[in-house]
């Protein structure tokens, strides 16, 4: 007897350790596996760039009104200071041709207006803030165009006037286009005439209406000077998207009194990035990547055994048919004897009954 029960628990133990061999991690899965990640990664890449890129510059933007009230002038005296500049300022700019970073030279009478002091919200250069509705565009305004200005915001041009207003003056603003791993001005050939922009500068909010959108070579700098008597902001970037051999000019003229729906943005945290979609994207690829893995790693005999049960089930099905079939043929001819006047024999008809 303890025989036998020893020899049952060694059978349950083997039979246990079968059951958990039942998945095994297959290796032949590891290469497919990572192509399928670095396949899906390929995809996301550039969209959760862009959306953590325009997720910093958005916080950024939405710090600016906190900065601004701790800036040293006061904001009041440093929108002063800025007329001021742009009222003593000559305006003569130059793009360098075929780069992506336009110049300028200008200088001002009085040598003590530092263009580097003006609009001063912080030690990086932060400046102002400008918003485009239609293009869900919402990024902080930083001095100059340098090329590690270009890649963490909008520069503005120096030699151009700064972006506080004012009649005979024109600021010009400067973006990257079609970079991997931020928006910035990508879709800045999808505004048009009668579009609207604003610029939050030092706790005011200016909104401009656009009034001319063309395409110019990069020595084309007289479409960039002060029109006298006008308060204009123009906007630029290169084209054709990743040739970069012109640019982009998009200008807009001052809406006064500012519209009272743009007054109410003063201070307002930004609405963009939207939804990330690309980390829905991401967990959906993990799932079907570990889901793969898992398939590979079931054992083929599972795989024949249901096939093999699949089998038996579909002879048991003609088996049954089979039986039914004879069963009905046995019955017609117990009929037919009926009919003929034969009596049929009692075992006959207790296996029809069966």
């Amino acid at each position: 007897m303890l025989r036998f029960l020893f020899v049952n628990r060694i059978i349950a133990v083997r039979h246990k350790r079968r059951d958990k061999r039942k998945w095994k991690f297959s290796r032949a899965s590891i290469i497919p596996a990572i192509l399928l990640t670095a396949s899906f990664a390929s995809l996301l890449y550039p969209h959760a760039a862009m959306w953590l890129s325009q997720y910093h510059m958005s916080e950024v933007a939405a710090e600016y009104a906190k900065l601004i009230t701790h800036a040293v002038p006061a904001p009041h005296e440093q929108l002063q200071r800025a007329r001021e500049y742009n009222r003593q300022l000559s305006v003569g700019a130059i793009y360098e041709a075929n780069t992506n970073i336009p110049t300028s030279h200008g200088e001002t009478s009085d040598v003590s207006q530092n263009y580097w002091d003006q609009l001063k919200a912080n030690d990086d250069g932060l400046m102002a803030r400008l918003r485009i509705k239609k293009i869900d565009l919402d990024l902080p305004v930083y001095h100059g165009t340098q090329d590690d200005t270009l890649l963490k915001g909008l520069g503005h041009l120096r030699g151009t006037s700064l972006p506080v207003g004012g009649p005979g003056t024109r600021s010009v603003v400067t973006g990257h286009r079609g970079l991997a791993s931020a928006e910035m001005f990508t879709r800045l050939d999808e505004i048009n005439k009668g579009d609207t922009f604003t610029f939050e500068v030092f706790g005011e909010i200016l909104t401009y209406k656009v009034t001319e959108k063309i395409v110019v070579n990069p020595d084309e700098t007289k479409k960039i000077a002060a029109v006298p008597g006008k308060d204009l902001v123009t906007l630029i970037t290169c084209t054709p998207l990743g040739i970069n051999t012109q640019r982009i000019l998009v200008t807009g003229e001052r809406v006064v009194p500012t519209p009272a729906a743009d007054k109410s943005l003063l201070g307002k945290k930004p609405d963009v990035p939207r939804f990330p979609w690309w980390a829905v994207g991401s967990i959906a690829s993990l799932i079907v990547v570990c889901g793969y893995i898992y398939w590979a790693g079931l054992p083929i005999v599972k795989k024949k055994k249901k096939n093999n049960d699949k089998q038996n089930g579909d002879n048991a099905h003609m088996d049954s048919k089979e039986s039914q079939r004879l069963s009905q043929q046995s019955f017609e001819s117990i009929i037919d004897g009926f009919a003929a006047g034969k009596r049929p024999k009692a075992s006959k008809l207790r296996k029809l009954k069966s």
